[in-house]
């Protein structure tokens, strides 16, 4: 059962780190991450500074800093991806993200500072993504605060759910559908 404060968190669920994966999945990845920066700028850029510093549920982030956490948890992912592809089994650097948020980066300034930002390293993600081997999609890096061995396959379907997550966070304050 979910509670009315999960369904809030988390309005299309957990991500599921466990679930398998196929390369078709991994193309829907691909889609959504190609996609994603423009349906999120259509969402964004028609709001007042009000509703940018409003918080998209009671003690959540407002949607100003959920636009500037999309950059910036974007950019750590596309970072991960690199070493996984270059090095064996990396441990990456986790960060916080909570205290990212905080920062007057994440706080207060303009949201046209992270959505170019948000889509450049999209379209590179996508690049490196669509040329990948199937063996390139199995390399691995480890991240230390959760104790889990990531897959680069898994990097994609996580940061796909993590763009619908948050979309879905923002959508919801203005009363509008989820990215399917």
């Amino acid at each position: 059962m979910t509670t009315p404060d999960e369904s809030l968190r988390y309005p299309i669920g957990r991500f599921d780190r466990d679930a398998p994966l196929a390369a078709t999945d991994t193309e829907r990845h691909l889609h959504t991450l190609a996609t994603f920066p423009q349906h999120l700028t259509e969402l964004v850029v028609p709001l007042t500074a009000a509703q940018l510093d409003s918080p998209y549920r009671p003690g959540g982030w407002t949607l100003r800093q959920v636009v500037h956490h999309l950059a910036d948890s974007h950019l750590n992912a596309y970072i991960r991806l690199k070493w996984a592809l270059t090095e064996d089994n990396p441990t990456i650097k986790a960060y916080h993200e909570a205290a990212w948020a905080e920062l007057p980066d994440g706080k207060t300034a303009d949201i046209a500072l992270s959505l170019p930002l948000l889509a450049a390293v999209h379209t590179r993600w996508v690049t490196v993504g669509r040329a990948l081997t199937a063996a390139e999609f199995d390399r691995t890096w480890y991240h230390p605060d959760r104790n889990f061995t990531y897959t680069v396959r898994q990097l994609f379907a996580q940061y796909d759910w993590h763009s619908r997550h948050h979309y879905a966070h923002i959508a919801y304050y203005l009363g509008r559908p989820f990215l399917a």
